[in-house]
């Protein structure tokens, strides 16, 4: 698929789920607010609890950009740990790397962080990682390989290029964008994670099944 192609494919998408997904959805809903379609401005008819519940399920798996047995391997865990499921289940996800390439604004959108990391230019406490959902744990180290660092994307990364396109930088992190570096400082907490979702939703969606 195309960037062009892949770009419009998700603003559809940002416009069906009423969220934004990228920066660029984000400037395009606010021109469009409503869903995509001939029938996009009309009311809609009030959803069923399931539709409401899998739609919440489809915003969390798109803001991720996850496939859905990644989002229930990720919700199996969660229900497993101590605390609430839907807040675990976040807290999960944002410690994938290409999750927190996006938040330290080194990478501007999701698709562009998977790409860094699978072409190799990513390592986590000097090591190579190639797998976006790779997990990191606190006190690890985020930085891009020194051969690099010149490359155009860093360069605009390193210059603060992203930094006002994307929600401000969470307390859980610790970043020198110059340096090309992010520190997970602490595990994520919900209520910190700018991610918009009704989490007990998506509990209720995968209790159900």
């Amino acid at each position: 698929m195309s960037t062009k192609s892949r770009t419009r494919s998700k603003t559809r998408l940002s416009r069906a789920l009423g969220i934004a997904l990228t920066p660029k959805a984000a400037k395009y809903l606010e021109k469009r607010p409503y869903a995509p379609g001939e029938h996009g401005r009309t009311k809609r008819k009030t959803d069923s609890d399931y539709a409401v519940r899998l739609r919440e399920k489809q915003r969390l798996r798109a803001q991720y950009g996850i496939r859905e047995a990644q989002l229930k391997i990720a919700f199996e865990e969660a229900r497993r740990r101590q605390g609430l499921t839907g807040e675990n289940l976040v807290e999960i996800l944002e410690t994938r790397l290409d999750a927190l390439l996006v938040r330290s604004a080194i990478a501007r959108t999701t698709a562009q962080a998977r790409q860094m990391v699978v072409h190799r230019h990513i390592l986590v406490d000097g090591q190579l990682v190639d797998r976006p959902s790779f997990r990191v744990k606190p006190g690890q180290l985020i930085h891009v390989k020194a051969k690099s660092e010149g490359t155009e994307p860093f360069q605009v990364a390193a210059a603060g290029g992203h930094v006002d396109l994307l929600p401000k930088l969470p307390p859980y992190l610790e970043v020198e964008l110059d340096k090309l570096q992010a520190r997970l400082v602490r595990a994520p907490k919900r209520i910190e994670i700018p991610v918009t979702c009704e989490v007990q939703l998506v509990v209720e969606y995968y209790a159900a099944r």
